[in-house]
Formats: structure tokens, C-alpha cells, sequence
């Protein structure tokens, strides 16, 4: 039976120009060439289901931002027009939702944002938030223990390099200081949050 459209095992076809190439490969450069072509298509795989299925980490999170330059977005793709720009790397953020390659960002003041994931660090930072005196400066101790020498006394709005946290309190690092400060007094962390 004759099937139309399909050729029969006899037909001639014209040669491909990747046919003519495979024909006269030696067989090496010929599983070298389909072993590419196989991570190539592996590769592409894996970006796709990393898009679709997104990082897995919790959200909401803290994170930096990793550039002096960030654009921020009215929704998650190149098409929405830039709202603002950071201008200043290191700032905490909240990343408050995820879509494919974009995080949906939160920061001090609670204004929110589309921000490319390239552009944000897991470094950990924060700011010292304002005190129930308003903006008093707070301590900095030499240890996690009130009962410590003070090492700096810091206002509202400083920024830091958070080191580490153990629930209650974080070594926080910045220019001019090096110590611990009070976990409930840093914007950038949550309470009782532990960072190793």
C-alpha cells in the first residue's frame, strides 16, 4: 500500500548539509559531536525546569542587592517600564514572591518590586531599625551578653553585614564596627531567625 507523503525505504533524498558533515566525520569527531549536541539539549532542559519550578527556598526570604545598579519593575518581565534604581549594593531586601527568573522584592519602606534574580545576593545584610525611643542610637556589644563592653553606639539606618545569629542576637559587622547587636533591632533578619 502507498502511503502519500511519506517516501519509501528506496527513495533518494538530497543530502542535508549536516548529513554531508556526519558522512565525513571520522567516527571520534562523530561521538564527540553528538555528545555536544547532547548537553547542549540536556542543559536546556535544565533551565527550563529550573523557570518553571522556580528556586524552592522559602518565600518571604532576606536577601542583598549584589549590584550598584538594580532596575526595579512594575511586574516580572523586561516589558514593564522600571519603577526606580537602587543605587547603592548590599541593601537588605525581602523577596516576597518568585516567577520564573524574577523575585518580587520588599524593602525597609515597604515599597515592592520586580528585580532580575542575577541582581541579588544571599549575602546576608541589614539595617538598624529605629528603637521605641525612635532614634536613639543602640549599642553594639563585644559579646552576645548585655552585661558586655559597648563597642559602638549605632542610629537608625546603618547598614551592616550580618555574620551570624543565634535567635536573639546577630554579630553584625560594618565600617566602624564589629560586634553584636540585639536581633530585634535589625531590619534584614526575622525573629528568632538562626544564621550560621
Amino acid at each position: 500500500m502507498h502511503v502519500l507523503g511519506a517516501m519509501s525505504s528506496t527513495a533518494v533524498r538530497p543530502a542535508s548539509p549536516l548529513r554531508r558533515i556526519r558522512d565525513q566525520m571520522t567516527p571520534a569527531v562523530a561521538i564527540l559531536f553528538m555528545i555536544a549536541a547532547g548537553l547542549a539539549s540536556v542543559r536546556t532542559s535544565w533551565a527550563a525546569s529550573d523557570q518553571e519550578e522556580g528556586t524552592h527556598l522559602p518565600v518571604p526570604r532576606f536577601v542583598s542587592l549584589k549590584s550598584d545598579h538594580v532596575n526595579v519593575r512594575g511586574g516580572p518581565n523586561k516589558d514593564h517600564d522600571v519603577a526606580w534604581v537602587y543605587t547603592r549594593p548590599g541593601l537588605p531586601v525581602e523577596i516576597t514572591a518568585e516567577f520564573e527568573n524574577w523575585r518580587r522584592i520588599r524593602d525597609h519602606d515597604g515599597t515592592e518590586g520586580w528585580v532580575y534574580h542575577s541582581l541579588l545576593s544571599g549575602k546576608r545584610t541589614a539595617y538598624v531599625d529605629k528603637s521605641k525611643r525612635q532614634n536613639d542610637p543602640l549599642p553594639v556589644y563585644e559579646t552576645s551578653d548585655e552585661n558586655s563592653a559597648v563597642r559602638a553606639m549605632l542610629e537608625p539606618g546603618v547598614l551592616g553585614a550580618v555574620k551570624r545569629c543565634d535567635g536573639r542576637w546577630c554579630h553584625f559587622v560594618g565600617q566602624g564596627f564589629d560586634g553584636w547587636i540585639e536581633q530585634h533591632h535589625l531590619w534584614g533578619v526575622y525573629p528568632n531567625e538562626k544564621i550560621e
